[in-house]
């Protein structure tokens, strides 16, 4: 019989895969595995490197944005800038 899932970590471990663009069990061993590296095995420390990784996420996707922003501007003055196809 599998064993009873803690809810909260499924929420964080699904809203990782749907972060990441995988599959739950694939953020749910990407997790495990981050955990595990460090040694921690309880669930209370799983959940603490899930909201590590979402937040490491989210501001990778805050930078990604403003290098975007700043290239788009930079290219508008250059001859071969196309702003649609």
């Amino acid at each position: 019989m599998a064993a009873i899932q803690d809810a909260e970590y499924v929420k964080l471990c699904a809203r990782l895969a749907s972060a990441m663009s995988i599959s739950l069990a694939s953020a749910r061993r990407e997790v495990d595995q981050a955990a595990a590296k460090e040694g921690k095995r309880d669930i209370a420390s799983r959940r603490a490197k899930a909201e590590e990784l979402l937040a490491a996420l989210a501001h990778d996707a805050n930078n990604k944005s403003e290098t975007l922003d700043a290239l788009l501007s930079t290219s508008e003055g250059n001859a071969n800038f196309m702003l649609e196809d």
